[in-house]
């Protein structure tokens, strides 16, 4: 008996990642694959490498995708800058600060943990004291888009602090690459690290990275080797450096990197601030719905993510069960929470192709049958206009 080949069922993403693919990409995915150091796919690589810099919003010479999933884009930042006894002010304020914190550790850094409450923003006040009680800290870390509660923090801001105390920084910008206002250059970000599978509406795998000037000199002067072979960037810049002449590191995902780039240049059709437009129009649609229905967030609406939707459970309501059912009866995937936030959540994905209008829609009317069924405490029958009164707006 042969294994039959598989064939997934058409869902609808609306979770924290991944999200909806643009069939333009699952097609890209399927070009003919070529050899990754072929001249005409090193041609491919450039013109990729200056549109991950135009959705970056800078100039910075090594910016690229990392081969594997934006963990790896993490892990990049952290085995490459932070050295043994180096040490690290760690902002965690969700999930994704403590991950921060335990690559400081296996690099034998020292992390000094700044921590805030689940939903809320990192506390400027409590990164200044951090940064002035420890005045031999090398790096702040920090997520500006915390994918476990849907909660932004002021990355401008924190990057000013860091630099005034003379410290490099490190960023996760996973969940907000390409949904919300994220400038690289101007902002003065050192270290930055995403994914692709989230707001790029890209296949998951590839983590696109970007690196300063000031970051590099901290690489280059390295008092100890990168513990990491693969992540070196000393070793990865021979393959993905300027020009036409690549040292073979790797072998590139080639076919990963078409869907890449392939969701890059719709990203630069659409304008990057008019995607930033669109992700929070759609999160307005939204919370129009959800709020006439009854339903809260948990997070501030001035530090609120609009591509991550952290929304609180009704009393009395099953978690589980309100996401098998979206998943089983309208194929409809929306996120549970994380950690504290397990069980008290879920969280709903606005995230490129999945930030559209029929998505919302659907998932409203979906939600609002289930729980309706279920006797929850909500009301029903308004969620769909007060829905339409923001979607039919110019702005």
């Amino acid at each position: 008996m042969t294994t039959p080949s598989f064939n997934p069922p058409v869902r609808t993403l609306m979770g924290p990642g991944p999200s909806d693919v643009h069939p333009r990409i699952l097609e890209a995915l399927s070009r003919p694959t070529i050899g990754h150091l072929d001249p005409v796919f090193v041609d491919m690589m450039e013109q990729t490498k200056g549109l991950l810099q135009y959705v970056f919003q800078t100039e910075n010479p090594l910016t690229m995708p990392v081969s594997a999933p934006g963990s790896a884009g993490m892990e990049t930042c952290f085995v490459n800058l932070v050295e043994p006894g180096d040490k690290v002010i760690v902002c965690q304020n969700g999930v994704f600060g403590g991950r921060m914190k335990e690559n400081v550790e296996r690099c034998g850094g020292v992390p000094v943990m700044v921590e805030d409450e689940w939903g809320k923003s990192v506390d400027l006040g409590k990164v200044e004291a951090a940064l002035e009680t420890n005045s031999d800290a090398k790096i702040l870390a920090f997520v500006h888009a915390e994918t476990s509660t849907g909660a932004r923090s002021d990355a401008k801001e924190l990057v000013e602090l860091a630099h005034r105390h003379d410290c490099l920084t490190i960023v996760d910008a996973v969940t907000s690459l390409g949904g919300s206002e994220l400038k690289v250059d101007d902002w003065g970000i050192d270290t930055i690290y995403s994914g692709t599978q989230k707001c790029l509406s890209c296949t998951p795998g590839i983590a696109p990275i970007s690196f300063n000037e000031r970051a590099l000199d901290k690489v280059r002067n390295r008092q100890s080797k990168v513990q990491s072979w693969f992540l070196d960037l000393n070793l990865v810049m021979g393959y993905w450096g300027s020009g036409q002449k690549r040292a073979y590191h790797h072998t590139a995902p080639v076919n990963a990197l078409y869907g890449l780039h392939e969701s890059l240049c719709i990203l630069q059709a659409e304008g990057i601030e008019s995607a930033w437009q669109r992700h929070n129009k759609m999160h307005t649609a939204l919370k129009a719905g959800l709020e006439a229905m009854g339903l809260s967030f948990i997070v501030d609406e001035s530090h609120r993510l609009p591509q991550l939707n952290a929304v609180s459970i009704p009393e009395g309501v099953d978690d589980a069960m309100v996401r098998s059912r979206l998943l089983n009866e309208y194929n409809l995937e929306i996120g549970a929470g994380l950690g504290a936030l397990a069980g008290k959540v879920w969280r709903i994905g606005l995230m490129g192709h999945s930030a559209r209008a029929e998505n919302i829609l659907l998932c409203m009317g979906a939600l609002e049958a289930v729980l309706s069924e279920m006797n929850a405490p909500i009301n029903t029958g308004v969620a769909l206009a007060a829905m339409q009164q923001v979607l039919s707006s110019e702005k």
